[in-house]
Parts: structure tokens; sequence; C-alpha cells
């Protein structure tokens, strides 16, 4: 599915309307150019579940671990927002336990995750953020995979 949004806080919103979709152990995959809003759309994400923390992008950290306390899905603890930009083998990051959050009932969110193909699951959703025409302009694709290819995405009522 395809979403248009016409400013920052659209792209925050839409995140937040996401985050009702989401279920124990859902993986994003989350890209775009840089400045293209990636960690807006995290933010509005982290709100929609009841994170209160301020999401910053982990570029060098490569990880923050967001505590969902009061709306999360059910057996989910936390949010994991992985920043792989800066990682210059996929492989490096199995060291900060990728695969058991990954894999685990947490929510894991993934900035750049075309840059470590070989170790994403194929049950994930994939979202690409691309830029506009206009300053905020956002043309937003979301598309579920592997064996959650039929589940639903968040209806956006385009007058808001």
């Amino acid at each position: 599915m395809i979403y248009n949004t016409k400013s920052t806080q659209e792209t925050i919103q839409l995140g937040r309307d996401l985050s009702k979709y989401l279920v124990s152990g859902d993986v994003i995959l989350l890209d775009g150019d840089l400045g293209a809003g990636k960690t807006h759309f995290v933010k509005g994400l982290a709100e929609g579940l009841g994170i209160t923390a301020d999401v910053n992008s982990p570029t060098f950290t490569i990880l923050n671990n967001y505590p969902i306390v009061l709306k999360g899905p059910p057996g989910v603890s936390q949010l994991n927002h992985y920043d792989v930009y800066r990682v210059h083998d996929e492989y490096e990051i199995l060291d900060l336990g990728f695969e058991e959050s990954i894999y685990g009932a947490d929510i894991s969110v993934i900035e750049w995750s075309r840059l470590i193909p070989g170790i994403l699951p194929d049950d994930c959703l994939k979202i690409e953020i691309l830029t506009g025409t206009e300053l905020d302009e956002r043309e937003i694709t979301m598309t579920w995979c592997g064996t959650h290819s039929e589940r639903s995405l968040p209806y956006v009522n385009s007058s808001r």
C-alpha cells in the first residue's frame, strides 16, 4: 500500500496508525534516503505503542531499546530500534543479540535494512520512504512479506 504524507506530523501519525496493526514478534524493515523521515516514522510508531522516551536514531550505537509499559501488543516488552547505516559487515551486529531480538516476542525496526540482506527474516513488513517534490512530502510504501502477506495495513483518510 502506498501512503502520501505532506508533513513531518503526518509521517509521525502514520507510524502511530501502524502501531495498532502490530503483534508480538513483528519485524519492520525501514529504508529510504538520508533525511527521508525514517526516524520520524519510528517516533510515531513508538508513541502509538505507548513509549514515552525520546526516540532518536541509533546511528552510532546501532541499537536503542525502548520499554513498552502500557499499550503494546500482548507479550511485547520493548521496541528494538536498529540503525545499521554504519555497519560494515552484516554479521557484526549479530553480537548485539540481533537474532534473539528479531526472532523474539518484541517488535523490531531496522533502519537501512537493505544494507544487511543476508540476515533478515522473510516474514516482515517492508517500508520504503521516498522524498516528494515538496520539502516535507513523502511517499511511503508498506508491504507485508512472507507468511504475513495477507495482513492488514492502516487505512488513512487522505483528508486529515
